[in-house]
């Protein structure tokens, strides 16, 4: 029988990230009224010779603007987790429309798998060079961590998974490797 399952893990707390999403629409706006404000009035400061400061202005406008208008899809964010008969994908999703692959994880290569608010979580995390990747949004969540080792570096991935699919991990992981 194949197991299959799949969920989005969205932010609860939503009201900050709202509220600066909508901000950088008016940062958006203001920087590109101001663009058109400056090049609108370029052309006769360049003749009485006082141009560096427009162009200056127009730049920093310009930057505000393209770097706000590259950015503020990140802060409508998502993770989506993908489980196909063991396998483990991570995927972040931008505003609903953008959707970058984090990476993939067999389930059965693992060392540790098990909850972060038990004792497990502290002995792994506080060992020397192990690096942690956080693919969660919400801190008070059901967090849970995997331990593995690949290619000589040590690593931890702590998540969010629901409690469907933390038993359909179980049901795929090594004898011992869930430890609370």
């Amino acid at each position: 029988m194949d197991h299959f399952h799949e969920e989005v893990v969205v932010k609860r707390k939503k009201g900050l990230d709202e509220f600066t999403y909508w901000l950088s629409w008016l940062v958006l706006i203001f920087s590109g009224a101001a663009c058109v404000y400056l090049l609108s009035f370029m052309t006769v400061y360049f003749r009485n010779g006082d141009w560096l400061s427009w162009v200056l202005m127009l730049v920093v406008f310009g930057g505000i603007g393209v770097l706000t208008w590259l950015y503020h899809d990140r802060l409508r964010l998502e993770y989506e987790y993908t489980f196909t008969n063991g396998a483990l994908d991570f995927a972040q999703v931008f505003n609903n429309k953008k959707r970058k692959t984090l990476g993939s994880l067999n389930v059965k290569t693992i060392d540790v798998f098990g909850p972060v608010n038990g004792e497990a979580f502290k002995r792994y995390v506080s060992m020397p060079e192990v690096q942690q990747t956080r693919w969660f949004l919400n801190r008070e969540g059901n967090l849970h961590f995997f331990y593995f080792q690949k290619e000589g570096s040590k690593r931890i991935i702590v998540f969010e998974p629901s409690e469907e699919l933390v038993d359909l991990i179980r049901k795929y992981l090594p004898h011992g490797a869930y430890q609370q």
